[in-house]
């Protein structure tokens, strides 16, 4: 299982089995998901969320 990808770390992977990636999304950051939040937006963490 992959847990962070470091300087094109996903495309490099997949080329090398030759697949071509198209878009990468991020759902979450440390434990925190970031569920629907619009791209360039931010919000509060909620009392239990740590990073």
């Amino acid at each position: 299982m992959l847990t962070e990808g470091k300087k094109r770390q996903i495309r490099r992977m997949c080329e090398l089995v030759g697949l071509k990636v198209v878009g990468l999304k991020r759902v979450r950051i440390g434990r925190v998901m970031l569920g629907n939040l619009p791209v360039g937006q931010w919000r509060y963490l909620g009392p239990q969320e740590k990073f």
